[in-house]
């Protein structure tokens, strides 16, 4: 348990940054690799029991960036769609040996450093009783808490703190420990999934209210973000919260219950109280933040996502049905970057995952991702007999948000999000898991 809690610490303190924040990241993953090295017997466990499913795909993501780095003769790699221009440069440097499928191998090779972090957490935390995963997920939901805390002082005038990356968004926009405002959301997202639903390890008097605080928080933290996808997202774990909550309703017995020891009517006045005084706090200190995250919807008009879509489109078709390589949009984009849409500033990215897979990965990368998905949605169907089937729901929340704001962004692009993913996939597939499965795992 405590491996997996430290990649995750370590990630939410140090992989906010994305790929322009390289040390950083390193931090992450070498904290991951020493995991790894020091619970090689779970992470055997999980290659030999998990789900056939599970492991394949896994498996598959694994492999799919190395095999684009093995070098292929001359003759088959100048064959490949969209390498005429690279070849020729090639030739025009009197270079004509074996190359790699990859048209930037090193970004291919950083793409696939980038997993062993959520390898590490899903594998490591294999064999761990599902007590454990209970108290793992309440870690995450406290993830949700200490971005609030630390983006108070982010929109506060009075606080003058800017973002762990930057001054870009100083008072304006709530970040946490983040250089992207989306990706602060979606983690607040999935942290608003696990404090609404996620059962706790132990019983704890006063819990309806003190998770209710908490989700009240989270919420507004998500709003201070002024993400939009992210503020719509929120529908999804708050869906799953009153879904729990009817079930509760249909289910509840009028058997009186014995009188409690301690208090929980005071325990959840003093959870109330403390998310109104902050929330009352954040509105005097920075007034205005809720008006300015609506008002974004108007924006979307004149979004420069959808000229970046469509040069990005072209893009694809260059190199389909196999892609440039993983990791090298940024690279290859500029070749087919339309004049009539080009600004002082590079796009970086798609701002659309799948259109960015299609690029760098064509036709198998849209099958993986494909893949996913129906894996996502059978173990989502599964967990319906589960036990903790909401704790499982949970997780499995947060990975739907991720695959939708994918249309609109790159979260899994970030060490902090590959983290937390793992984790919602191994809380799905474990959570999820029926008793006589659980018995044979």
């Amino acid at each position: 348990m405590g491996a997996i809690a430290a990649i995750l610490v370590f990630a939410f303190l140090f992989g906010g940054g994305g790929l322009r924040y390289g040390l950083a990241n390193l931090v992450v993953q070498l904290a991951a690799f020493a995991a790894l090295a020091l619970n090689r017997t779970s992470f055997l466990s999980f290659w030999q029991s998990a789900p056939l499913a599970v492991r394949l795909l896994v498996g598959l993501s694994l492999l799919a960036p190395l095999l684009q780095l093995i070098p292929l003769p001359p003759l088959l790699w100048g064959g490949l769609p969209g390498r005429d221009l690279a070849a020729q440069s090639l030739q025009a440097a009197g270079y004509s040996g074996w190359m790699p499928m990859s048209l930037e191998p090193r970004r291919t090779l950083l793409a696939a450093t980038a997993l062993v972090t959520p390898l590490a957490v899903i594998t490591v935390g294999w064999r761990l009783p599902r007590q454990w995963l209970l108290s793992l997920g309440w870690l995450f939901a406290s993830a949700g808490l200490v971005t609030f805390a630390v983006g108070a002082f982010q929109v506060s005038p009075q606080g003058n703190v800017g973002g762990f990356y930057g001054d870009r968004f100083s008072q304006d926009i709530l970040l946490g420990t983040f250089a992207n405002r989306n990706t602060t959301g979606i983690l607040l997202v999935g942290a608003l999934g696990f404090a609404t639903v996620l059962p706790p390890p132990r019983p704890i008097p006063g819990l309806l209210a003190w998770r209710l605080a908490l989700c009240i928080l989270i919420v507004l933290a998500i709003i201070l973000t002024r993400s939009r996808s992210s503020l719509l997202l929120t529908a999804l774990p708050l869906g799953l919260a009153s879904l729990r909550t009817l079930r509760l309703l249909f289910a509840r017995r009028s058997a009186s219950k014995a009188p409690r020891r301690t208090n929980p009517l005071l325990l959840g006045a003093a959870g109330l109280g403390l998310a109104a005084t902050l929330l009352g706090g954040l509105i005097v200190y920075a007034p205005g933040r809720i008006g300015d995250t609506l008002s974004r919807f108007d924006e979307i008009e004149n979004n420069p996502r959808y000229y970046i879509w469509e040069d990005s489109v072209y893009a694809a078709w260059r190199y389909w049905p196999i892609g440039a390589g993983t990791g090298t949009f940024d690279e290859v984009f500029q070749i087919d970057e339309s004049l009539e849409n080009m600004t002082q500033r590079r796009a970086g990215r798609a701002h659309n995952d799948y259109l960015e897979i299609a690029v760098e990965f064509g036709l198998p990368g849209l099958i993986l991702v494909a893949a996913w998905i129906g894996l996502l949605a059978w173990l989502s169907w599964r967990a319906r007999t589960s036990k903790l089937r909401w704790g499982a729901w949970a997780g499995s929340c947060f990975l739907f948000a991720i695959a939708l704001q994918s249309i609109t962004d790159y979260p899994l692009r970030n060490q902090a999000i590959l983290a937390f993913a793992g984790f919602a996939l191994l809380v799905l597939v474990r959570l999820g898991a029926s008793e006589p499965d659980e018995r044979r795992q």
